[in-house]
């Protein structure tokens, strides 16, 4: 069966910035989450990560402007629901209704002189406003059993909490309203392996028991590699590749893909090499020619630092393999090529094997 969309982003620019002094940190987004998947978004600092679910939700922060592209909600009943057309307050009502958001540096979102109670019933009272005292006091201590917090917990204040239950707070504050979407901004950045893992595999279970759709938004694409889905990768504002999860790991197709996946110890298996990536992302300000990423690469041949290559299919590693994309002249033709250059690109590919 076709999975179904839940939110679709097509040719999406944002600038930070306006007139001649403008810097673009969004490149033509083009992105699909379907319903009840995980879709890992990985990249470095400075890839357009958090500017993407900040642009999604219409959080951008001045300077910040979305120039162009659409993004669009498609519920179960309705036709879909153009993000940006809604007014502030039908955005008011949408957020955290439809779609909630869970910040990078959660764990220190939390107002320090309000209880866990006081915080989780604040949303509530905002978009039920017919829900009595006890009904949302009930929801609140339903919220902090799914992710694993005793209630005894509502009355604490966020210092009284270890890092990983605040964060957990912080989901359960996400669902509070069951939602459709999640996203999660590099929710797991700041805490131990050992805790990233304890509420990855709590986030993975209320997937299963809830059914909405998430957003997780990581630098580390070894984390992505166990719970996700799909998992889309991005560098200078773009995405330069998609494909399901255990294809990526297995047989990534972008240089940079391979980079990343080199850049982290593989936790089982064999000991391996790191080899990172050389180099720096380059700076907003000052994007190179052609593909961004042609200057880092170890594969680059005559097309890449001319022309910018578009995010197209490529055939999947696997017979009936998940659909995929890629935006590299290693594997799709460059317009108006010198001629050989697709023997240029054959010899780059297998002198370097991704």
């Amino acid at each position: 069966m076709t999975p179904r969309p839940v939110l679709t982003i097509s040719g999406l620019n944002v600038d930070y910035g306006t007139g001649s002094g403008a810097v673009r940190a969004l490149r033509d987004v083009d992105l699909t989450l379907h319903r009840g998947e995980v879709l890992g978004l990985a990249g470095e600092s400075g890839s357009g990560k958090s500017t993407l679910a900040y642009a999604v939700t219409r959080l951008l922060s001045p300077p910040g402007v979305i120039t162009g592209g659409d993004v669009h909600y498609h519920p179960y009943d309705k036709g879909p629901v153009d993000l940006l057309g809604l007014t502030p307050q039908q955005l008011r009502a949408f957020r955290w209704q439809e779609l909630s958001i869970v910040f990078q540096g959660a764990m220190n979102s939390l107002n320090p002189v309000h209880t866990v109670h006081s915080q989780l019933t604040d949303v509530l009272k905002a978009h039920r406003p017919q829900m009595r005292s006890a009904e949302r006091t009930a929801r609140a201590e339903e919220l902090l059993s799914l992710v694993g917090i005793s209630t005894d917990r509502l009355v604490a204040y966020p210092h009284q909490l270890s890092g990983g239950m605040r964060q957990r707070v912080m989901i359960a504050m996400a669902l509070a309203l069951e939602p459709e979407i999640v996203i999660m901004d590099e929710p797991t950045t700041a805490l131990d392996v050992v805790m990233q893992r304890q509420i990855l595999r709590q986030l993975v279970r209320l997937r299963e028991e809830l059914g909405f759709s998430v957003v997780f938004i990581t630098h580390d694409i070894s984390l992505l590699i166990e719970f996700s889905d799909r998992i889309a990768i991005m560098y200078g504002g773009r995405i330069v590749e998609e494909a399901g999860a255990a294809e990526i790991y297995r047989d990534p197709r972008h240089p940079y893909s391979d980079g990343l996946l080199h850049s982290f110890p593989a936790l089982h298996g064999p000991r391996r090499e790191l080899t990172g990536i050389p180099g720096s992302p380059p700076h907003l300000s000052a994007m190179p020619a052609g593909c961004a990423f042609h200057p880092r690469c170890g594969k680059a041949f005559e097309p890449c630092s001319g022309q910018v290559p578009a995010l197209a299919p490529v055939p999947a590693g696997t017979a009936g393999g998940p659909a995929r994309s890629v935006a590299c002249w290693l594997h799709h033709p460059a317009p108006d090529a010198a001629p050989g250059a697709g023997e240029a690109a054959a010899d780059a590919a297998s002198a370097h094997p991704v």
